[in-house]
């Protein structure tokens, strides 16, 4: 294992961050797919996914710039991989401190992410709190999470080999 800065540290993750978020991705589109779960476009705002929700009310709250409901989709990713990119970042910089063992920090911090979307989004109104789950759709989600966590544990290991 090689010491590296924490610039270093920070730039792995973010790479690392949007690599897990693509596999995290592609794993959450698997799995709708095989629960039959359709991919429709939504009528209105309250039935967009979470991340566009979100960035309908950063766009307009905070910018006082309209979006439109047919924009769903790219808001959605732009969120969804922003802040699964953003996220690599912290990971970095622990990992470089803790110098954890790549699955188990990985399935931890796949975790830790899970939990502290139910801890920050409840108070927005955008997330219920966990509890109003059913525990079925809140095992499939944290299985997002892990996947996303491994992923990004995965990479930023290969990267710190280069």
């Amino acid at each position: 294992m090689t010491q590296t800065t924490p610039l270093g540290a920070l730039a792995r993750g973010l790479v690392a961050g949007f690599a897990g978020t693509v596999a995290m991705t592609g794993y959450q589109l698997t799995v709708a797919k095989l629960r039959g779960q359709p991919n429709k476009k939504p009528r209105r705002w309250a039935d967009a996914p979470v991340p566009a929700q979100l960035a309908k009310r950063v766009s307009e709250g905070v910018f006082e710039h309209k979006v439109k409901l047919a924009d769903e989709k790219k808001l959605t990713n732009l969120v969804h991989f922003s802040y699964g990119t953003s996220w690599g970042a912290v990971y970095g910089l622990a990992q470089a401190t803790l110098h954890a063992p790549t699955l188990a920090h990985g399935l931890g911090f796949g975790t830790a992410v899970w939990g502290t979307a139910y801890a920050v989004l409840p108070p927005t109104g955008l997330y219920e709190p966990p509890w109003k789950y059913p525990v079925k759709e809140l095992a499939f989600d944290l299985s997002h999470h892990l996947v996303y966590g491994v992923a990004v544990a995965g990479a930023y290991r290969a990267l710190e080999r280069l």
